[in-house]
């Protein structure tokens, strides 16, 4: 099985919190029929300590309803969200590792209408999934696959499927955008910015990005087609706001698309984010009129004149959280169909 970094963490398994100690050991099941082991977590309930287990597993059982049996050729190591689990009462003892995966089918059940034996596919695992894509084999709900490209290998996309979907759904979903629309992405030099930059220029937009050092400077300043501006925050100095207004001849941008933001004064914000993100006024003073807000902070406060300020510009604020069409029935096997039609070949058309 092959490993493809994943988005925010690439190549390593993180948590929000500190933690201690990490540890891996073995675990054996109860004496049983045993063909295969995967990889869960185990969080104390300290919450100070993370333990990773391999467990053996029994052999999956007969595929039914709309479940497929899916052959792991890929799993991508992403960020494990255990906020998130604890708020949404998901917790376990432990935790399945790994959720964007590729791999063929091996068996389909009796409802299933999209693929059978023998396709090649990819997708992201629930957050309930008992299945860990760090195994041989996994059973997995069709509307959370979708198939594979034959022009995009396997690490290809467990490796850039969550953050394409991020991507296009704050692009297309969120903020809706057109050509000749200008457009923020910070960070592009991040997962989910590189590939935000790619789907803005082929949609005909106006990209500016601001670079976090001199080597991500560099790498987006060799971007093809060219970026409209790269701003370099790495040493605290650039005015974000100024160069965006200069940029768009005092109009501003259509779009934002975030990496954080800071919310309170210098004195409260770490040194860190201090240097890197801007003031959430900054934002407001930038966005244009109309224009849309994508942000990421999910604990973003907007204060009386913020709120006022956005109103006059009759522009919009959207969080984009990478798990809510996971997490929503009405949105299962939409989003992973249209971003995975933008992979294949240089042609690419919007699906509306």
């Amino acid at each position: 099985m092959g490993t493809a970094p994943g988005p925010e963490g690439a190549g390593s398994l993180q948590k929000d919190s500190k933690v201690a100690v990490v540890k891996v050991q073995a675990v054996g099941a109860a004496p049983r029929q045993v063909t295969m082991k995967g990889l869960y977590f185990q969080q104390s309930s300290t919450s100070e300590e993370i333990t990773f287990v391999f467990q053996e597993r029994e052999n999956l059982p007969v595929t039914e309803d709309n479940y497929v049996k899916l052959q792991v050729k890929a799993c991508a190591l992403s960020q494990i969200n255990t906020k998130l689990l604890t708020e949404m009462k998901m917790e376990k003892d432990f935790f399945p590792v790994g959720r964007e995966v590729a791999g063929i089918v091996l068996d389909v059940g009796s409802k299933v209408s999209f693929f059978q034996p023998g396709d090649e596919v990819a997708g992201i695992l629930p957050l309930d999934s008992e299945d860990p894509g760090l195994c041989e084999a996994v059973r997995v709900h069709e509307h959370y696959l979708v198939h594979k490209p034959e022009k995009v290998t396997w690490t290809e996309a467990a490796g850039t499927i969550r953050d394409g979907v991020r991507a296009y759904t704050a692009l297309h979903y969120l903020s809706h955008l057109s050509p000749g629309k200008s457009v923020l992405i910070m960070d592009g030099a991040s997962a989910l910015g590189t590939i935000a930059i790619q789907l803005a220029h082929h949609r005909g937009a106006k990209v500016i990005s601001t670079a976090c050092s001199l080597e991500d400077k560099q790498c987006l300043e060799r971007c093809k087609p060219s970026i409209a501006r790269v701003i370099d925050v790495s040493n605290g100095k650039a005015q974000v706001a100024e160069s965006c207004l200069e940029e768009t001849g005092g109009l501003g941008v259509d779009i934002v698309l975030d990496a954080g933001v800071r919310l309170y004064s210098k004195d409260d914000e770490p040194a860190v984010k201090l240097q890197l993100l801007p003031h959430k006024h900054d934002i407001i003073t930038l966005l244009g009129v109309g224009g849309h807000w994508v942000t990421t902070e999910e604990n973003l406060q907007l204060d009386p004149p913020d709120s006022h300020c956005l109103f006059l510009k009759g522009a919009t604020v959207a969080f984009l959280n990478d798990e809510v069409w996971n997490l929503s029935n009405v949105q299962q096997g939409k989003y992973l169909s249209t971003y995975l039609k933008r992979c294949d070949g240089e042609v690419i058309n919007w699906c509306f």
